[in-house]
């Protein structure tokens, strides 16, 4: 008799390099409880419809419970013989309990097994994604709360365009990463229905009860079509599409903390315990945990590429190239993971040099939007007054002076409209303190928007 268990019509045995080739015991042994929990609730049903023996059931209950100990102590040997951790389970319970193992497959199939599992391990493992991002909101609205009046250059095109305050920009992360939250609060939701009792793609003979199983696992429904519930692969692909997303927020953020962190900018310091130095030169400070989540970025997008370009030419319904997802997706979650972990723990470490932000802020004209609008508030129409202004940054570009150090006659001999008065009020404070609407980068609406933040965290 084979040792395999779909090996009962074959008469070789298996190709050494075929089967390691074929085996995912080294990828799929992590869901081993979420393995059990299954086989816990598929035994449970079969014995509630008199499919097992309630013999049986103490049988397989007692022995899955062995199983799991021997997997958390360490002594259980899994095995790539026996090809995935479905197999290396009901394995070893056979051996353990004897004939009552080899009745717990009865109506199921490893195809609609390993849907579940995955989706049982992707819905814990999403949880505590979300809980890492919500950990790092908080940490962002509490440095964005102490730097609500704390002023630095706003970009465009990397090129100096209006003053901010600091506490305004980690706010606009805080709202990427509050989307992030709902796409995979969507996506999870989307995914938590039970593909079990569909077996390996049309169902079973036996007088199963789909819903019990599915209200056993946690599960809202059942999968509505045994086809689709073994060969979809969706909530992977929804999954990853959030993760990638996320991750690029994160190489943004990198980014900027990157460019941040350079001499030419002076901006910010993270702390000693997140970043290294250089092998060769004694005075390096890198940040190589900012550069590092930005180089996990494209990995994780990479996972995502990998699961469309794997399902998108699979008939219904499984396929073995299926068995390529879990890799993709139990990587890109680690790394996702670990990324969002450094940045929660780097941050509240943050310095920020808050006189080179001001003075940054005021470079490069940066209140020269300002100047135009009090222009229109003056009558003058705005396209009238964007060329007033274009010329006044031209005069002080020739003089080397800024906006704020325009005389009397010059602002006369550009125009008339144009009053002393004008550009002597364009201070970077004034001009982060008038904007101060709903969305806008006032330190009055900076603390508004973190009280608001705060508020959706009490439970």
């Amino acid at each position: 008799m084979s040792d395999k268990p779909w090996g009962g019509r074959f008469d070789a045995p298996t190709n050494a390099f075929v089967e390691a080739f074929n085996a995912s015991t080294h990828v799929d042994a992590r869901m081993y409880a979420e393995d059990i929990a299954g086989s816990r609730a598929h035994a449970s049903m079969l014995t509630a419809q008199g499919i097992l023996s309630e013999a049986d059931l103490k049988l397989i209950l007692d022995g899955l419970d062995q199983v799991m100990q021997e997997i958390e102590s360490g002594t259980f040997e899994f095995t790539i013989a026996l090809e995935d951790v479905h197999m290396n389970i009901e394995k070893r319970l056979t051996d353990i309990i004897g004939d009552a193992g080899k009745r717990l497959h009865t109506a199921r199939s490893r195809n609609d097994q390993v849907g579940t599992d995955t989706r049982l391990y992707l819905r814990k493992r999403t949880d505590d994604l979300m809980k890492r991002i919500k950990h790092l909101q908080v940490v962002l609205v509490k440095l964005a709360e102490e730097h609500a009046d704390t002023v630095m250059p706003g970009f465009t095109h990397l090129q100096t365009a209006q003053p901010v305050t600091f506490g305004h920009h980690l706010l606009a992360y805080v709202e990427m990463f509050g989307r992030d939250l709902a796409r995979f609060a969507d996506a999870k939701a989307r995914m938590n229905q039970c593909p079990l009792g569909s077996a390996a793609l049309a169902g079973t003979t036996f007088p199963i009860n789909r819903e019990m199983t599915a209200e056993l696992l946690g599960f809202d429904a059942p999968c509505a079509n045994s086809l689709d519930a073994v060969s979809d692969r969706d909530f992977i692909m929804e999954l990853l599409s959030s993760a990638s997303i996320c991750s690029i927020h994160l190489s943004r953020f990198s980014e900027e903390l990157i460019l941040w962190m350079s001499a030419q900018f002076g901006f910010i310091d993270l702390p000693d315990a997140f970043c290294t130095g250089s092998s060769i030169m004694p005075q390096k400070k890198n940040p190589d945990m900012p550069e590092l989540v930005r180089g996990k970025a494209g990995r994780i997008v990479g996972a995502l590429m990998s699961i469309l370009m794997t399902m998108k030419s699979l008939p219904l319904a499984y396929n073995k190239d299926m068995q390529e997802d879990k890799e993709a997706i139990f990587d890109a979650y680690d790394n996702l993971e670990g990324c969002l972990r450094v940045f929660g723990d780097m941050l509240p470490g943050l310095k920020a040099n808050k006189e080179a932000m001001h003075q940054a802020a005021g470079s490069g004209f940066s209140t020269a939007t300002d100047l135009a609008d009090a222009l229109v508030r003056a009558g003058v129409p705005f396209r009238d007054a964007h060329e007033i202004v274009g010329k006044s940054v031209a005069y002080c570009i020739q003089k080397g002076i800024d906006l704020m150090q325009m005389p009397a006659e010059a602002c006369m001999g550009i125009d008339a409209r144009l009053t002393l008065e004008m550009v002597q009020s364009l201070s970077v404070e004034a001009c982060v303190a008038a904007r101060n609407h709903t969305g806008g980068t006032a330190p009055e609406q900076v603390r508004l928007q973190c009280k608001r933040w705060a508020s959706l965290w009490v439970d």
